[in-house]
């Protein structure tokens, strides 16, 4: 099974839910440090559709920034984003299973 996980290694959530993820046999795991690497718009809209999810469930309101997000359209927090990735929560993982922010970590397991 291929996985793929939004990562932030600062992250205590995002470090369990990639060492859930490393123990799991016959895992074709991917990485991405999305501070490092964002991804798209599209990507996170499609990540969110999939995990069934809007874009402002995925803002990470601790922030600073997410703040002036209040009110915003879904459309406008994915700009949001993008422009400053460190407003996407983390982590977010993904198989041909589905896809999950995965607050608590072993929310990961809905999709192994």
């Amino acid at each position: 099974m291929k996985a793929t996980i939004l990562h932030n290694p600062r992250c205590g959530t995002s470090r369990n839910t990639l060492a859930m993820l490393e123990a799991e046999p016959g895992i074709a795991l991917t990485v991405i440090d999305y501070l490092k690497a964002p991804p798209s718009r599209d990507e996170l809209a499609r990540l969110y559709a999939r995990a069934g999810i809007s874009p402002r469930q995925g803002l990470r309101t601790k922030e600073e920034a997410a703040a002036a997000l209040a009110g915003a359209s879904d459309d406008a927090v994915l700009d949001a984003m993008v422009a400053n990735p460190i407003l996407i929560e983390r982590p977010l993982a993904e198989t041909e299973k589905g896809a999950r922010l995965c607050r608590p970590a072993e929310k990961v397991r809905e999709i192994l």
